[in-house]
């Protein structure tokens, strides 16, 4: 499974994505999981456990609003915090 880390969410975590083999994960369970693995953020940026609190996410482009949704080995997860601009 692909992760894409944007904005913060890169920030918090250290990179730009990771690759994990996992098999019957949910949205909800992928996020806990992440938030164990980057328990510490980069200097200035929040924990990555705080910013998914207020992200949005893709699943293979598409918004999933439902965190339970089961994923597969093969998704493209994409995390999308909060992003300022004008």
């Amino acid at each position: 499974m692909l992760i894409r880390y944007f904005g913060a969410a890169m920030a918090a975590s250290g990179v730009e994505e990771e690759t994990l083999d996992l098999s019957g994960a949910t949205l909800q369970s992928l996020l806990e999981l992440l938030a164990g693995r980057h328990p510490t953020a980069s200097a200035g940026a929040p924990p990555l456990k705080s910013v998914i609190s207020r992200s949005t996410f893709l699943v293979n482009g598409f918004a999933a609003r439902d965190r339970s949704v089961p994923l597969q080995p093969q998704d493209t997860v994409d995390i999308l915090p909060p992003f300022a601009g004008g």
